[in-house]
């Protein structure tokens, strides 16, 4: 019998309480004291209501993202206890709590259940597949039997205003300085959003609303595309990504070095076309016909890309617009790597799928442009 993989549980785990958006200054700090001069217009145009933070209005952290990672992978277990069966943990995030060790150690080390196999992904959004198809290529060479795949973000920490302050004093009002990178650093600010979200993976089909795993596919496109999302690096005129280890602790500070910046420019002028050319390209690979899929559910950043996505689908006469479409993005916020499993649990449990279903998720990463898209079956 050919060996297959199968979602057998989903998990969230939201922080502390929603967050409206004229209360998230009151969280993240206010740079040098003073209100965000483009808040309004990224929250405007990204849709996003309310989002969670792992930290208090003091900015002391309520939950490490290790911890954040632990309460996702619990809740896909009756009590919250991990079976002693579980022999593959598989971790993705942008946010570590720190370089070394792996973030599936630090998670691993929550747990405190059983000697195991750890994986860790690191990158931005696409982190959350890789992680599964590790959990899914182990299952089916018969290597794991019962997996889990965890995607977490505790983003805000790096959002909040003394990391601003020095290099917002220091060029703020210099007229010399290129404004939009000031742009660029400060929008991220009121975009990104903290949570986690888990799936259990099995070689057989258990529980009240089984996802069979029919594939996972990816493409990254840095071949050909230049970096456009980047942290603890500055990016030069020449396209090259200088790291933090090349400056000194000074200019780290003052260049706000480890903040997280976007290049607005590249995203907006690759994101959907390169997207949409890797949606065809894994579906005509997988020989699947658009008209196949009940139900889509596409990690995006902004409710602006929402949009766009849609067009340009509709543009090419591919039988994905957003009729078939599930966001959670106004209510949860942008929670990076693992917000396709956020959705995706919010969409099991809301959402009337039945058997035989297809669902197809939809992940990009706009780090140096990659996609990633997952194939399900309802059981």
């Amino acid at each position: 019998m050919e060996k297959a993989a199968y979602i057998n549980s989903v998990s969230a785990y939201l922080p502390n309480s929603p967050i409206a958006n004229e209360d998230m200054e009151d969280y993240i700090g206010k740079i040098s004291g003073n209100p965000s001069r483009v808040r309004s217009i990224v929250l405007r145009q990204n849709g996003i209501k309310t989002k969670y933070y792992g930290l208090d209005k003091n900015q002391s952290l309520t939950h490490s993202n290790a911890e954040l990672a632990k309460e996702a992978v619990c809740g896909l277990f009756e009590n919250g206890n991990i079976p002693d069966d579980l022999t593959l943990l598989a971790c993705g995030t942008s946010t570590p709590d720190q370089l070394l060790p792996s973030h599936a150690s630090m998670v691993h080390g929550e747990l405190a259940n059983y000697p195991m196999e750890i994986f860790s992904s690191a990158g931005v959004c696409l982190t959350s597949l890789q992680a599964l198809k590790i959990c899914y290529s182990n299952i089916l060479a018969g290597l794991h039997q019962k997996a889990v795949c965890v995607a977490s973000e505790l983003t805000s920490p790096a959002l909040v205003s003394k990391f601003y302050d020095p290099e917002y004093e220091a060029t703020h009002d210099n007229p010399d300085k290129d404004p939009y990178m000031a742009f660029e650093k400060d929008f991220m600010r009121f975009m990104l959003s903290d949570g986690a979200g888990a799936v259990l993976v099995q070689d057989h089909p258990e529980g009240i609303c089984p996802l069979k795993i029919e594939w996972v596919d990816m493409t990254s496109y840095a071949n050909e595309l230049p970096t456009c999302m980047f942290m603890a690096s500055e990016l030069q005129e020449n396209g090259r990504l200088k790291s933090w280890k090349e400056f000194s602790p000074d200019e780290i500070k003052a260049r706000a070095v480890l903040v997280g910046k976007q290049d607005i420019r590249q995203l907006k002028k690759y994101i959907i076309k390169y997207w949409v050319d890797h949606i065809e390209t894994v579906l005509a690979k997988h020989h699947v016909k658009a008209e196949e899929i009940d139900y889509v559910i596409p990690h995006v950043s902004s409710m602006f890309f929402y949009e766009k996505l849609n067009d340009e689908i509709a543009a090419r006469n591919i039988a994905l617009t957003k009729e078939k479409w599930f966001t959670n993005l106004t209510s949860v916020g942008n929670i990076g790597s693992a917000a396709i499993y956020v959705a995706l649990e919010e969409f099991i449990r809301t959402k009337g799928i039945k058997r035989g279903n297809k669902i197809l998720l939809l992940v990009p990463e706009s780090g140096r442009f990659s996609y990633g898209t997952v194939l399900l079956t309802v059981e």
